[in-house]
């Protein structure tokens, strides 16, 4: 879908301008190193009326590597078929190198849903006629010794400039695939979705994170989503 790369580029230009102060050492912008993959997966999956399903940001074995949302690299090479040059971020941490689809870590959460994905719906087309999953914020954060941060840890002085420019992609991202109904992966992302979407008229939900760092998602992830996603009548 065109409109979603025009929107993926002008998010990646206005949040690759910001600036973080210490702890965020590093940050990682896979919507300019990773274009190729990322756009090649925009222009594959991305269909009008899709529930939209918003994580929070990169995860460092995820799209950092792959440029797609949840991006664990066997999935997105295995299931999603989908590949591409991944470059370089222009400052790399040592202990996080980007290796695109040569990466041998793991990405718990994107296994999980994905994995989900095609536990449920077998082809990755009859999962996207129904949903597309896309991040809210473009960017990795890292501290000095390659710890994550995660945007909802960033002091209230970064986030506003960081989520402006996200809030906006969001809200367009959802007009151009004309979307009625988006979830929050996570409650983070249910806040943000609340507040970037509030003058649209779509209904906003939410499924738990699959994050490994989640008790609750340690605890059958995918059952819990699918169980939320049919309260939803998605499913």
């Amino acid at each position: 879908m065109k409109r979603l790369v025009e929107i993926s580029r002008t998010l990646s230009d206005t949040v690759s301008g910001l600036g973080f102060a210490p702890p965020v050492a590093y940050v990682y912008t896979p919507l300019e190193y990773a274009r190729a993959p990322h756009e090649a997966y925009l222009h594959k999956y991305a269909r009008g009326g899709a529930t939209v399903m918003v994580g929070m940001n990169p995860g460092p074995f995820g799209m950092a590597q792959t440029g797609v949302p949840f991006g664990d690299v066997a999935m997105v090479r295995d299931f999603l078929e989908i590949s591409g040059a991944v470059k370089k971020p222009a400052r790399e941490h040592p202990k996080r190198p980007v290796e695109g689809f040569d990466c041998p870590r793991r990405e718990v959460s994107g296994t999980r849903l994905w994995g989900w994905a095609r536990e449920r719906f077998g082809k990755p087309d009859a999962f996207f006629d129904r949903f597309f999953v896309a991040n809210y914020c473009p960017l990795v954060f890292m501290g000095e010794t390659g710890r994550n941060i995660t945007p909802d840890k960033l002091p209230a002085s970064e986030a506003e400039a960081l989520f402006w420019a996200c809030d906006r992609a969001l809200a367009a991202l959802v007009a151009a695939m004309e979307s009625e109904v988006v979830i929050g992966i996570g409650a983070f992302a249910k806040r943000a979705c609340d507040r970037a979407l509030a003058d649209m008229p779509v209904r906003v939900g939410q499924v738990l994170h699959p994050s490994p760092a989640s008790p609750a998602a340690n605890r059958g992830w995918a059952e819990q989503a699918e169980r939320q996603l049919e309260a939803l009548g998605l499913l």
